[in-house]
């Protein structure tokens, strides 16, 4: 034996070896179950790879939130996936999730598709993802459709997932715009888009310029409707934080809102009905670039066409003074400052600040009559009756500044200009500066006058006054002036006594010589109108009439002004 058993098949006695190789086997029943648990493993195992979708794999920064076998795929609510394996890259530095999907996502997965984890988020004054605080994260998938509504794309894969939600879907209907600022303050990437107070959009994200030089890049969102409110001559203004300033009406504080204080905002507006009907604008379309103004002031500012270029130079203080402050006439704005620069090269020896104004004359004149008048000429007139610009203050408070541009009466003369394009109108002092200019003038002439002198010669003047009064020619002049008046005053009772029987006595003369005249006048009708008897007696009455008269109003006046008589008038 070598540790193998050989056992030998020997047929029964009267049977062949050939009969009992045909000899049929029985089948028991007993193999039925093996043979039913293949088919239905077969089964589940052809059913299982019927209804599993396609592998994926997604590569995110982190696996925050992401379970194997329990972290699903949604769109809409509806699961589209289970992640099967999370794993970290090669590199070590990203996390790699395999996920299983459904059946029937074939078509859904192109190069266009967005994956992201919607996980609990605080975004300025939005949060988002508080749902998962119960069921857990999930992993939100954006498919990309067209404009058609179908998948658009080449079928992939492998995907780079986002790390934040991005801000439109392929399925929201809108546009996207681009704006352009020189720095993005507090802007943020899901900061709203306000029209008329009401949010219409959101900021997807801003792109830095190369080597960190130039405009940054804002991308936005508006929704439908209302993109198709945007124009190509809509503006947008920065509507970040709180606006508080000092104004005509006291404090003023703007605020758009509490998202807007804490995530930033950015807001646009229809063009004035005046500047629409002048430059007639056509819808903005999708990827349309715009300028984003720091103010809504500045973007008004900037639908004026109209500009004309001043300049003046100044010697006091232009503190508060700056770029956009305002340029007044009568109180009114009419204008912008553009530039304020010392100039210390055009006159060596004595500095001054040259201040570069815009003035819009759209402001106050209508398109008739800025058509019909040479701006540049106007100007040149009106410096030519008195225009001078100053420096002025807005509001002590504050400190801001701004140009005035007032009409000084009885001015000096002055003349204007031209450095190339830009109208130079002489300036007057104003403001503080002014009336500090005009103290510090005061006080100069003051401090010229000899006051130690002329307090030396009151001194003199005083001692030699009391001096003069203490001494005997002045006291017997007094006593002199003393008896002269006691004099007058005899004098003028003695003429009053004489005259009261003249005063009563020149009312009858008066009435003797009207009787005189009044015969006198009889005694001419009586006689012939052409002798010389006739002629004399005539000239006579004349001057008893005259006599009368003169004798009438020298009673009335003596009546009225006895002192006359003193006085001799």
């Amino acid at each position: 034996m070598n540790g193998h058993s050989h056992n030998h098949f020997s047929p029964p006695e009267g049977e062949s070896a050939q009969d009992a190789l045909v000899r049929r086997i029985r089948f028991s029943i007993i193999w039925i179950i093996p043979i039913v648990s293949v088919l239905i493993a077969g089964f589940l195992v052809w059913r299982s790879f019927m209804d599993n979708g396609p592998e994926i794999t997604v590569v995110f920064d982190t696996a925050d939130g992401l379970t194997s076998g329990q972290t699903q795929v949604k769109n809409k609510s509806v699961v589209l996936g289970t992640v099967e394996d999370v794993s970290l890259t090669d590199d070590l530095r990203h996390v790699k999730v395999r996920i299983r999907m459904n059946k029937g996502t074939n078509d859904m997965l192109t190069d266009s598709g967005r994956f992201w984890v919607v996980r609990p988020r605080i975004n300025g004054a939005s949060i988002t993802g508080l749902e998962t605080l119960m069921s857990g994260a999930y992993i939100a998938f954006d498919p990309g459709l067209n404009k058609n509504g179908h998948p658009a794309g080449k079928r992939t894969t492998t995907f780079e997932g986002l790390e934040a939600p991005p801000g439109v879907r392929s399925d929201q209907p809108g546009r996207i715009y681009t704006l352009v600022a020189g720095n993005i303050g507090s802007i943020g990437q899901g900061a709203p888009v306000f029209f008329r107070d009401v949010d219409v959009g959101e900021v997807l994200g801003y792109t830095m310029p190369p080597g960190g030089r130039g405009p940054v890049m804002i991308q936005i969102f508006v929704r439908d409707p209302y993109d198709h409110y945007l124009n190509t001559n809509s503006r947008f203004w920065n509507v970040s934080g709180v606006k508080v300033g000092f104004g005509a009406g006291g404090l003023k504080v703007q605020l758009q809102s509490l998202q807007a204080l804490f995530s930033g905002g950015v807001a646009f507006g229809l063009p004035p009905v005046a500047e629409s009907r002048m430059h007639s604008a056509s819808e903005a379309p999708a990827n349309t670039v715009f300028k984003l103004y720091d103010t809504h002031e500045d973007a008004d500012n900037a639908g004026y066409r109209e500009r004309v270029p001043l300049a003046t130079y100044v010697m006091s203080s232009v503190k508060g003074l700056d770029v956009g402050s305002q340029v007044t006439m009568f109180g009114i704005q009419v204008g912008n400052v553009t530039s304020v620069k010392l100039d210390l090269s055009s006159n060596p020896g004595h500095p001054r600040v040259r201040i570069g104004m815009e003035v819009q004359p759209e402001r106050v004149l209508s398109s008739a009559e800025l058509r019909n008048n040479n701006l540049t000429d106007m100007f040149r007139t009106l410096v030519a009756n008195g225009l001078r610009a100053s420096t002025d203050s807005v509001s002590f408070l504050t400190g801001e500044g701004m140009i005035s541009l007032n009409f000084i009466k009885n001015p000096a003369p002055a003349t204007t200009s031209m450095e190339g394009a830009t109208l130079v109108i002489p300036s007057q002092a104003g403001g503080m500066g002014g009336i500090m200019d005009s103290l510090s003038t005061i006080t100069s002439r003051l401090a010229a006058m000899p006051f130690e002198q002329i307090g030396t010669n009151a001194n003199n003047l005083l001692a030699h006054a009391d001096q003069t009064l203490v001494s005997p020619d002045v006291k017997q002049s007094l006593v002199g002036l003393r008896n002269s008046m006691q004099n007058l005053q005899a004098l003028t009772k003695d003429l009053r006594n004489g005259m009261a029987p003249l005063s009563k006595r020149l009312p009858e003369m008066a009435q003797q010589l009207d009787q005189t005249l009044q015969n006198a006048n009889r005694l001419l009708a009586s006689y012939g109108g052409n002798s010389d008897f006739h002629r004399n007696l005539q000239s006579m009455v004349a001057q008893l009439g005259q006599t009368a008269r003169s004798l009438r109003f020298l009673s009335d006046f003596l009546t009225n002004h006895p002192s006359a008589l003193l006085s001799g008038r």
